[in-house]
């Protein structure tokens, strides 16, 4: 008993190691035990990694699980309060590594506070960032667990869309200025399982803004976005009659915003997804 005792409260005060997305090595003393998310998708991963108990900051717009809209906000994605952050005490900092200012995350590191940098940019890194973050936290068996569960469900949609006859599709971000999103984005990982490609996948920027003209070139067969705040928007290109995703009626919205966070509900709305494209295909 003794024994077993000393090899487990060995096992948590050992220090703890990993690699972030942006390929540093974040390096603890011990398991963290206050932990602060700078991103509504680093928030549904920590507490999917099993860590919800110890995050006490969280970025304004994290409201998945119900439970982070109890816990205190510590200001958006480019006006982070630091001093707030400080008085947490977090022994961990999980920052949005193309969403949080490369300025703030410096002084961050510059307080001394471990920061991991996440930026899931394909499935599997949406997995492996909940096995690294439950390392971090020291839940393993929870992390894997979800991470196992993950690309199990990942693996599904794959057997079951990745060979369907292949659509084109426009998604559309945002209205005025038109945005979009390219092939480093996990929308585009979502639209490949589905066996569809972004139209504008190769463009070299991750969010870009495109032309009326240029969407009507690529001529796509479905036009797609998600929010109910943008079913309004898509009705626009009915003016264009000839455009085969208004021809074939395939102006799809994906509800919620999960299909463009990159948390593990991720899945769940590529499934959704891929059950409107397989509309798209019989229509």
């Amino acid at each position: 008993m003794i024994l077993l005792c000393w090899v487990s409260c060995s096992a948590q005060a050992a220090g703890v190691a990993v690699t972030d997305d942006a390929g540093r090595q974040v390096t603890l003393s011990a398991p963290a035990r206050r932990i602060i998310s700078l991103a509504p998708h680093a928030t549904e991963l920590l507490f999917a990694a099993g860590a919800g108990d110890r995050v006490v900051g969280v970025s304004e717009y994290s409201n998945y699980p119900p439970q982070a809209r109890q816990i205190a906000a510590v200001g958006g994605a480019a006006t982070l309060d630091i001093e707030r952050i400080i008085m947490l005490k977090p022994d961990l900092v999980v920052a949005w590594a193309s969403g949080t200012p490369a300025a703030q995350i410096a002084r961050l590191r510059t307080l001394g506070i471990p920061v991991f940098e996440s930026e899931p940019r394909d499935f599997d890194a949406v997995a492996t960032s909940l096995e690294r973050l439950a390392t971090l936290a020291a839940t393993p068996a929870v992390g894997n667990a979800a991470a196992a569960q993950f690309r199990g469900a990942l693996q599904q949609l794959r057997d079951k869309y990745a060979s369907r006859t292949q659509l084109s599709v426009f998604f559309q971000v945002w209205q005025a200025p038109l945005i979009t999103l390219n092939d480093t984005h996990l929308v585009s990982a979502a639209l490949k399982v589905c066996g569809a490609r972004n139209v504008f996948g190769a463009l070299p920027q991750v969010a870009p803004t495109v032309s009326i003209e240029a969407v009507l070139q690529a001529d796509p067969d479905a036009i797609v976005s998600n929010g109910s705040e943008q079913s309004d928007a898509l009705k626009n290109w009915r003016r264009f009659p000839t455009l085969k995703a208004v021809a074939h009626h395939n102006l799809l919205v994906i509800p919620g915003d999960t299909l463009t966070r990159a948390g593990p509900r991720i899945v769940d709305a590529a499934r959704v997804l891929c059950e409107a494209l397989e509309g798209v295909r019989q229509r």
